[in-house]
């Protein structure tokens, strides 16, 4: 059995290339959204129960190899994963997008190293910020961002009270070029708050911000483990787990 820690583009690609494979396989989801979009194959949605609940069941369902294929901010399930493995003895693939701080323009972005950083940061550039930094940390705005104007885009609706003047978008991407230049046109935004999740899923809301030369705040991806493997297709880690096949 292979485990996938998915909920990422790459994670259901993967279960994609393992089913192509013949592989048995079992993807596993958070459950932190409430309409994920699926892989396909088998799924199991919930939490482990820490590094003991996961070590246990690597080795209950005799799990051959894990392949960490979460968000790059899931930082918490990943140290999880390396814990889990390192003590089943179990291989572990980390598979990860590589970020934006190569891309056109990173330079020019306000990279801040969290959202405390990114939330104090934004007050400052600009009055109606565009939020989309996912639901879960929206707490740690509402205090700097209290009298701002800000736009929040979300999957599911926050659960956390918003200042008065915040308005929600309950929608979930891909966006095109011309969807963003919509969004920041109608909200008349002058500030855009993000976090590295590199790829091409949500690039057009950067390159819609360069276009209109609107700062751009942007969360660091959290530290990597040290000692794990990683490659940052689904190509190269499908042939990684048919090696130890």
């Amino acid at each position: 059995m292979i485990l996938v820690l998915g909920g990422t583009a790459e994670a259901r690609e993967l279960a994609v290339l393992l089913q192509d494979a013949g592989l048995e396989f079992c993807s596993s989801l958070a459950g932190r959204v409430a309409r994920p979009r699926l892989p396909v194959g088998r799924v199991r949605v919930g939490g482990f129960g820490g590094v003991e609940g996961l070590r246990d069941h690597l080795r209950a369902a005799e799990v051959r190899a894990v392949v960490d294929a979460t968000h790059p901010f899931a930082s918490g399930i990943s140290a999880n994963a390396a814990a889990a493995c390192s003590e089943a003895d179990v291989p572990l693939l980390r598979l990860e997008r590589p970020g934006w701080s190569a891309a056109p323009g990173a330079d020019l972005w306000h990279w801040v190293s969290g959202h405390d950083e990114a939330a104090s940061t934004s007050a400052e550039l600009g009055r109606r910020p565009f939020l989309t930094i996912g639901r879960q940390s929206l707490g740690r705005f509402t205090g700097p961002l209290a009298t701002h104007e800000a736009l929040v885009r979300v999957v599911d609706p926050p659960e956390v009270a918003l200042p008065p003047r915040w308005r929600v978008v309950l929608n979930r991407g891909p966006y095109s070029v011309e969807d963003e230049r919509r969004v920041f046109a109608e909200h008349a935004a002058d500030v855009l708050v993000t976090k590295d999740s590199g790829g091409s899923f949500t690039w057009s809301k950067m390159a819609v911000a360069d276009e209109l030369g609107v700062p751009v705040v942007v969360v660091r991806r959290p530290g990597v483990t040290r000692g794990v493997a990683r490659e940052d297709t689904a190509d190269a880690a499908s042939e990684w787990v048919r090696a130890l096949t």
